[in-house]
């Protein structure tokens, strides 16, 4: 009879022990401290799959000097319920995306922005990109619409 409690209790710490390895690395996993980049990748995928799609205006692509370090800023501007927004997103881990797009300084582009914090946007992500393939010239620039008219519709 003695041998069956003692076994009894050496099965249990074993139980309580493998569960307690668990959790621990389960709490330590799902809690560990995550690195700005990590938190700003997180933000852009959330964007990305809960965000909405207005239009906005590219204003400017900010490098840096020659000698500081590489960072690739994109400036845009955006409206949400009549209140204008003037952001820049920081684009250099998505310098791929970036190099894979043409864009001009007042070209139209897709933004997603947060419905519940629209100052919260971004223009390009890993899986998405609301910056245009082809060039295309701005239209604020040019005194006439650029869609003209064939003249068989004339």
């Amino acid at each position: 009879m003695n041998s069956r409690v003692g076994l009894a209790i050496a099965l249990g710490l074993a139980g309580t022990a493998s569960l307690g390895v668990a959790a621990y690395s389960y709490f330590r996993r799902r809690w560990r401290r995550k690195s700005p980049e990590e938190i700003e990748r997180l933000r852009r995928l959330d964007l990305n799959q809960r965000g909405r799609i207005t239009v906005g205006t590219v204003l400017e692509l900010l490098e840096p000097p020659a000698d500081a370090p590489s960072t690739r800023v994109i400036v845009y501007k955006y409206e949400v319920a009549g209140v204008a927004y003037e952001v820049g997103q920081d684009c250099t881990v998505l310098a791929e995306v970036v190099r894979s797009t043409s864009w001009l300084p007042g070209q139209t582009v897709s933004i997603k922005y947060d419905l519940k914090s629209p100052f919260n946007s971004i223009i390009a992500c890993e899986e998405w990109n609301g910056l245009p393939k082809d060039p295309v010239t701005p239209t604020s620039d040019l005194p006439f619409s650029p869609v003209l008219d064939s003249p068989a519709e004339r």
